[in-house]
């Protein structure tokens, strides 16, 4: 089966100051349809940079990338935003909502700059957020709902153009411990449902709802296994 992603030699380096700094060094992994995967290592250690290179969201300095079978590290600009459009649905730590829009106009955005009409974005993000458990908050603007409905908002923005791949950069690190295993559970749910989920984490526990830990240390990938059983809280 072809991996959804697959790297070699992955480097990224940085100008600080005038001179490069190496941030990622020769990353060399892939990831099979239908995987659940953690990425753990300590601040700092390159895996959020990791993550934006394989969402697309920013270029190598050097190595290969290929995302479904396509080679895409060397793309344009418009081919990129169109595989993070169709293809890769993302959660972040913060949310990153518009606080004044309400649940369902958030979690239309995708759908706004696919272009598609506004009543098939607004069914679709309805869907999508009845799926997240929030079908009763489709009009509750972002800024009063709470940290773990703010973030089931952010899922469901992820989900609404029927992506194969979620990228999650510490998905619960906003979060108290309740609204976090939540967070983790609805993840679960998703991957179960066929969808891929790679996700960033410095916290084992969180790491230990994935089926495979990749630890990341110096930008380098010093291990590749599978997650340990989790402890029941």
């Amino acid at each position: 089966m072809e991996p959804i992603i697959r790297t070699r030699g992955l480097c990224k380096d940085y100008r600080v100051g005038g001179r490069a700094v190496r941030v990622l060094s020769d990353v060399a992994l892939s990831v099979s349809p239908g995987e659940m995967v953690a990425v753990m290592g300590p601040s700092g250690s390159g895996k959020s940079t990791l993550l934006h290179l394989l969402g697309c969201l920013d270029r190598p300095s050097a190595g290969d990338y290929w995302f479904q079978g396509r080679a895409v590290a060397r793309l344009g600009d418009a081919a990129l935003a169109r595989i993070r459009n169709r293809h890769i649905g993302f959660v972040f730590q913060s949310f990153n909502l518009l606080p004044r829009a309400t649940a369902l106009d958030n979690a239309a955005l995708p759908l706004l700059y696919a272009g598609l009409p506004r009543r098939e974005r607004r069914d679709r993000a309805a869907a999508a957020l009845a799926r997240v458990g929030l079908g009763a908050r489709l009009h509750h603007r972002a800024a009063t709902l709470s940290g773990g409905e703010q973030q089931r908002v952010a899922i469901a923005r992820a989900l609404v153009n029927a992506p194969t791949l979620i990228l999650a950069d510490e998905p619960t690190g906003a979060l108290d411990s309740k609204r976090g295993r939540e967070i983790l559970d609805l993840l679960e749910s998703l991957n179960a449902g066929g969808i891929s989920v790679l996700m960033v984490t410095h916290d084992p526990q969180v790491a230990g709802h994935a089926r495979r830990l990749i630890r990341v240390r110096d930008g380098r990938v010093v291990s590749d296994e599978p997650s340990l059983p989790r402890v029941p809280a």
